[in-house]
């Protein structure tokens, strides 16, 4: 339920207040952004600018029943060099446009070091209040993953609050782990423990109340990450797709793509070992369709893994590349 203006006023500050949503692939971003959507009081206009590796997309008709604009950027991090001006392009579009909040969902491969530096700099955006930010972290993946992405060390240095997700998937052995992990690196942040990203109505006044902005402005390459591309043939099934993927998911982070089937389009996506393969329900680009993303990190195995696995199925893959 969202709230009225009188009861939300606690981070506001002046001007355009925004908030950046951090996480590793698969933490749940999406799901907790639709959540915090509901925070912020009727006749408040709110934009999204949304940077994340296989977008589903937040549901339009929930942008729709709250006012809200959705600008999205694609084939890289905003906070790399590759796509920082386009990043900064959306965000002058946003600002002209005077709304009251502007979220910004960084795609999991991303590193925000140095966001609030990147804020403060008043003589290119003095329109906007940075308000902090929010790091999505996934209680059964995330011991794994703080050994072997940098990027979700970088994410947790940078955020102000972390959501601990997916607790109810999680052992208490997993999430007393993570706990110790987020702790560890960062004593001084406020630690969140909820299921499909809900959080309470007081949750905007758990931001600072100030937001220090003393750390370098570096634009890097995303860090650790090997991105390998699979295009798939629409003569295989759903069932050979799934068995493919299962074939080689131990050795990834993500996989994700729309890929047309002889049963129709299907949204292929995996998640902790998971695979799943389901009807799609967005519009997809054609361009899109037919190409499967494969996310790993340094020094896994996962382009063999690919390969292997393509030969069980020779005319359905149709090409295997991979860069860093």
């Amino acid at each position: 339920m969202r709230l009225n203006s009188a009861e939300n006023k606690t981070q506001e500050g002046n001007g355009i207040r925004l908030y950046l949503i951090t996480g590793f692939l698969g933490a749940g971003k999406t799901t907790f952004i639709k959540q915090f959507l509901h925070l912020f009081p009727f006749g408040e206009r709110v934009e999204l600018i949304v940077n994340e590796f296989g977008k589903e997309g937040v549901d339009g008709a929930l942008l729709s029943e709250l006012g809200a604009v959705m600008k999205e950027i694609n084939g890289g991090s905003i906070f790399c060099a590759c796509r920082m001006d386009q990043f900064e392009k959306a965000l002058q579009q946003s600002i002209a446009r005077q709304p009251d909040i502007i979220l910004v969902e960084a795609s999991g491969m991303s590193d925000p070091t140095g966001v609030r530096r990147l804020f403060a700099q008043t003589d290119r955006f003095a329109q906007i209040s940075y308000q902090g930010a929010v790091c999505l972290v996934d209680a059964v993946r995330f011991p794994k993953l703080y050994a072997t992405a940098r990027t979700c060390v970088k994410q947790l240095s940078s955020s102000d609050i972390a959501i601990i997700n997916r607790t109810d998937l999680a052992s208490s052995d997993q999430i007393q782990q993570t706990e110790s992990l987020i702790r560890g690196q960062r004593p001084d942040i406020r630690m969140i423990k909820t299921t499909f990203g809900k959080i309470s109505p007081e949750f905007l006044s758990y931001f600072p109340q100030t937001v220090s902005d003393d750390t370098p402005m570096n634009l890097t390459a995303d860090l650790t990450l090997r991105c390998v591309t699979v295009s798939i043939s629409p003569d295989i099934t759903s069932y050979e797709l799934q068995k493919f993927i299962e074939m080689f998911a131990e050795e990834t982070f993500r996989v994700k793509g729309w890929i047309q089937t002889t049963e129709g389009l299907v949204l292929a996506d995996c998640v902790a070992n998971v695979v799943s393969v389901s009807p799609a329900k967005n519009t997809v680009s054609p361009d899109a369709i037919g190409i499967l993303t494969v996310l790993s990190g340094a020094g896994m195995p996962v382009f063999s893994s690919v390969k292997k696995a393509a030969q069980w199925y020779p005319d359905k893959i149709l090409s295997i590349s991979q860069r860093a």
